[in-house]
């Protein structure tokens, strides 16, 4: 092989290298930032993964939100209809959550099946109910609100 295109050859495989070193590096970073949606029925069935950031929606199951008189910790039951999972968070919840509203709630599973959520999204008015929760509700066949109503 002559000198020149051992050179070139040299910097084609240094370039191919270098980009698919970069093309790993932005899948990797992706990867961590994908929230994946399940459904209280998916968790207690055990399709969540234990330890991964995820988001689950529900309705907050009426007389479940137990508050610690020392701190802001708050334990709640969140429904679909069929399945129930207990959420525990530690801060402010918004000024529109209240029991049997539709939340969404980040966070990730712990091994022993409870839900520690780090962030509690309220719907943000009372015709409107998250997509992902709305759906949800519908597969599990429980009776609630519809978007239009």
């Amino acid at each position: 092989m002559n000198p020149i295109r051992k050179k070139r050859l040299i910097i084609v495989l240094f370039l191919v290298f270098g980009v698919a070193t970069a093309v790993g590096i932005a899948l990797v970073a992706l990867q961590q930032n994908i929230n994946l949606f399940f459904s209280p029925t998916q968790i207690a069935e055990g399709e969540a993964p234990v330890g991964q950031r995820i988001r689950a929606g529900g309705l907050v199951v009426v007389g479940s939100v137990l508050r610690d008189e020392s701190s802001l910790k708050v334990n709640f039951d969140m429904t679909d209809g069929a399945r129930n999972v207990t959420v525990e968070y530690v801060g402010i919840l918004p000024d529109l959550f209240r029991e049997g509203q539709g939340i969404v709630a980040q966070g990730a599973m712990r091994s022993d099946g409870v839900f520690v959520a780090v962030e509690v999204l309220a719907k943000h008015d009372e015709n409107y109910m998250p997509p992902e929760v709305q759906d949800a509700i519908d597969k599990a066949g429980h009776p609630a609100k519809t978007n239009e109503s």
